[in-house]
């Protein structure tokens, strides 16, 4: 389990189809560790100095972005969340439910503001001011639109993660806020979750 905050930029060192190492400076990373790598969660197989490599089935590969990274690409980093520790995110499970697409970089004058593209079944989760992981890192949805949505990012935010290096086109990771798939499951209302819906019961 994992809260969003991200607490430091990796670099890939080696990638494989089914491997990849990283140089990952935070200390404390053990065999058999689970680390958020852009948000998905990867189970560390061996730790040497501060090459950390983890191994990634072909469902992790279809899903993700791991796929597009390359020797020196940066990625976000976050170790598993201590019970005893704030969760000054949100829950993240590192389940990744697929990728969108940066559409758009805006500098604003204390801010920039990114708009992403994803396809409907990411988008159905997604709720004004409603909280969403992009590459890891715990944003808030400022607005949902057809075929996507927007975020602001605050310059701690955008300086200290891997968003400083995206450009438009970037494939990231996304994975949608857990509590509205539990509505769904628990409705039986499937593809039917709107912010209407979620209103009128009370959520």
């Amino acid at each position: 389990m994992f809260t969003g905050l991200i607490e430091e930029i990796g670099t890939v060192k080696n990638i494989s189809s089914s491997k990849i190492q990283i140089e990952i400076n935070v200390g404390g990373i053990l065999s058999g560790d689970s680390v958020a790598v852009n948000g998905v969660c990867l189970t560390a197989v061996s730790a040497q100095g501060n090459i950390i490599s983890f191994d990634y089935s072909p469902q992790t590969d279809s899903v993700t972005n791991l796929s597009s990274l390359k020797a020196n690409s940066k990625v976000n980093i976050e170790r598993a969340l201590q019970l005893s520790s704030r969760l000054g995110g949100h829950i993240v499970s590192g389940h990744v439910d697929g990728i969108a697409k940066i559409e758009r970089i805006e500098k604003l004058e204390r801010f920039f503001k990114i708009t992403f593209s994803c396809a409907q079944n990411i988008l159905k989760y997604c709720v004004d001011r409603g909280s969403i992981a992009v590459d890891g890192i715990s944003l808030t949805a400022s607005s949902v639109k057809t075929g996507g949505f927007e975020t602001f990012i605050i310059p701690q935010t955008y300086n200290n993660t891997v968003l400083s290096y995206k450009k438009i086109g970037d494939a990231v990771n996304i994975e949608t806020d857990i509590l509205a798939k539990y509505v769904e499951k628990f409705s039986g209302k499937k593809d039917l979750i709107s912010l209407e819906f979620l209103k009128e019961n009370g959520f």
